[in-house]
């Protein structure tokens, strides 16, 4: 009867054993229009909710509810709703109405840890994440660990990471092999200048990606007109990759290729995200699918070649690639390792970043690109320098401009910045201002090294376009290592800024010497820190040199295909056809060498 809650609560519990989960909420809905106090019609709506993925509604719901029906489950998902949702400050006060109750709960004290992180609290999230160790997280202690680290060096508490590396190292190091386990990789392939230890981090955790996930059934290559492409990111906005890749998908030849986008992020409405909405590609939202539901749209869409442009970083959903839903799978751009997975079949690279020579390192076969891997959007104007003191820049000052992420800045690091220091009294060092630990952090460091803390500048986050004309404020930019600028590195060259660098031994601490070679400027790769400390002070001591070098980088824009988006899709087309042609010939992935005219 439609006024009995009882009746309609039996309704939704037999709609949902039946797989029929929206109509399970509807009588939910109905049972709790009836009795709002009924509670197993609150719960099976909550549960309906969540299984759905439908995250808003999960999310409104939730924060309505009478604190009464709040289990420790319905806190959780409240949690995990608001930080799909983009809204750690929703995410950090559930978990402190929560924790009062269970104190003692690790999965709180992780959640709270992750959303002060979202909010720039960077120490405050370590010494959750190390209350959340105390409290024995088993098997999930590894990934922790990880991330415990990076919180560490984003907040620049030396002391604390440099003691968690080697442990983060053992750990891994001791896992059997074929070990599923959930890690954080990309704290191993930003961090640490290992391929070893890399490789078996990710592997551990492309098999942990892998459980409870059915692939689906083999789709053979077929020899269609046009070959058909899939890029997944939750990126096609105002971002990094975007920002580089616009270019590249703005000139895919659609004789030859039909491009799906597939959108696991949210529209910002910038000019960006509008950018993309008219580049051709069909734009598909997945935020709300399900990796299960999204890897059967991609194969119902005949994807041939699958991309992944998101690795292991941040909204990353390497599910959707374990379901198998396309015959190629490759990784491009977005992260600067290998994913250990047996459902990526290529990296592409280049012969800096991905030599041959380092395959055995790779879970996937290498594709290399002529120049550069990375591909920029040559389209933009380039910039024109603003005034010094608009910046808080000296006019007379020399501008050792080193605007990593504060992640990437380690003591070894910061000991070779400050012995350029000393040596040139006339410079400062201007840094990204990233989070209130961090800068305060770095002023004590350069105060305990000799080197006056006013003599750092902060410099805030602004806009990409303001950005670049900041920048060409600078005299030289100061790489790191073990993982270098990637777009922050490219940008410099852009703005006309000569980058010096120092690679290691993995694809992230590469890839500025890969820049470097793309432009025609190899004499900036140092072949070690001793060198690379020479040149900067050379440099500043040689300021016809330093000219005509700034001359060189600005020239750059024009001649060099690293700003030719246009030539970066030619290549990477090149790439694909030479994938699919081994397809189709069934032949297995193999490593393909770039082809230089």
């Amino acid at each position: 009867m439609p006024g009995d809650a009882e009746c309609w609560v039996l309704l939704a519990n037999a709609r949902r054993k039946c797989g029929d989960l929206d109509g399970a909420i509807s009588a939910a809905t109905s049972a709790l229009g009836v009795d709002p106090q009924q509670p197993l019609a609150w719960e099976l709506k909550r549960v309906c909710l969540q299984a759905s993925r439908r995250t808003h509604e999960l999310q409104q719901f939730l924060l309505g509810a009478p604190q009464d029906r709040m289990s420790r489950e319905a806190w959780l998902d409240l949690i995990e709703a608001s930080q799909h949702l983009g809204k750690p400050v929703d995410a950090v006060g559930a978990c402190l109405q929560a924790l009062p109750k269970w104190p003692a709960d690790r999965v709180l004290n992780f959640w709270l840890g992750i959303g002060l992180a979202e909010l720039g609290m960077k120490a405050e999230a370590a010494e959750c994440l190390r209350t959340a160790l105390l409290l024995d997280l088993g098997p999930l202690e590894v990934g922790v660990r990880d991330l415990l680290a990076y919180f560490e060096r984003q907040a620049c508490d030396w002391a604390a990471a440099q003691e968690q590396l080697p442990r983060l190292v053992s750990a891994i190091e001791a896992l059997p092999p074929e070990q599923s386990v959930c890690t954080a990789p990309f704290t191993h392939a930003t961090l640490l200048d290992d391929p070893a230890v890399q490789l078996k981090a990710a592997k551990a955790h492309a098999l942990h990606v892998e459980r409870g996930v059915v692939p689906l059934p083999v789709r053979a290559p077929a020899d269609n007109p046009r070959l058909r492409l899939g890029y997944v990111s939750a990126d096609f906005h105002q971002h990094a990759t975007t920002h580089l890749m616009a270019e590249l998908l703005e000139s895919h030849d659609a004789t030859r290729f039909e491009v799906f986008l597939y959108s696991l992020g949210r529209s910002d409405g910038s000019a960006m995200r509008r950018r993309i909405e008219t580049c051709g590609a069909h734009l598909v939202d997945a935020l709300e699918m399900s990796a299960a539901e999204l890897a059967r749209r991609i194969r119902e869409d005949a994807i041939d070649i699958l991309v992944d442009l998101k690795g292991y970083t941040r909204d990353a959903r390497p599910a959707v690639f374990a379901h198998r839903p396309a015959p190629l799978q490759v990784a491009y751009l977005g992260y600067p390792g290998t994913s250990g997975a047996r459902y990526m079949d290529y990296i592409v690279g280049d012969p800096v970043v991905t030599p041959l020579e380092a395959a055995a390192h790779y879970s996937e076969k290498i594709a290399q690109m002529p120049g550069s891997y990375q591909c920029n959007d040559g389209t933009r104007v380039p910039p024109l320098p603003a005034r010094r003191s608009e910046h808080g820049l000296p006019d007379e000052a020399w501008v050792l401009c080193a605007f990593n992420e504060s992640y990437k800045i380690s003591p070894d690091v910061f000991d070779v910045w400050c012995r350029v220091m000393r040596t040139l009294p006339q410079a400062v060092l201007w840094l990204l201002e990233c989070n209130p630990a961090a800068t305060a952090a770095l002023r004590r460091e350069a105060m305990a090294r000799g080197v006056d803390p006013q003599r750092l500048i902060f410099a805030p986050k602004i806009d990409p376009a303001r950005h670049l004309q900041r920048v060409a404020c600078a005299d030289v930019y100061l790489d790191a290592w073990p993982c270098n600028g990637h777009t922050t590195a490219s940008d410099m060259l852009w703005a006309g800024v000569p980058v010096v660098t120092v690679p290691g031994r993995t694809f992230a601490s590469r890839v500025a010497a890969s820049l470097l070679h793309a432009v025609g400027l190899p004499e900036l790769v140092c072949s070690d820190v001793a060198q690379y400390e020479h040149m900067i002070v050379d440099l500043a001591r040689d300021p016809l040199r330093l000219e005509a070098l700034r001359t060189r980088v600005r020239q750059t824009r024009h001649q060099s295909e690293l700003f030719d988006g246009a030539a970066a899709a030619r290549h990477l087309e090149a790439l694909f056809e030479r994938m699919w042609s081994r397809a189709l010939a069934g032949l297995p992935p193999e490593h393909l060498e770039a082809e230089i005219a």
